[in-house]
């Protein structure tokens, strides 16, 4: 379970560049829900992988 939680932004970041190669590769870059969605993705992603990285780590 602390793997899991560990690599939990790394899998939301990976989430999201997929749902943005998605996009890419079928042309589908108006839907700013999908390519909105995805950010957030990124972003949370990045912000987790910080946060409990740092709480395990202490």
């Amino acid at each position: 379970m602390k793997g899991l939680l560990k690599n939990l932004g790394l899998i939301l970041i990976l989430v999201g560049v997929v749902i943005l190669l998605a996009c890419s590769f079928t042309g589908n870059v108006n839907n700013n829900a999908i390519l909105g969605s995805s950010v957030v993705l990124v972003v949370l992603g990045l912000i987790s992988y910080i946060v409990i990285n740092k709480k395990i780590a202490d």
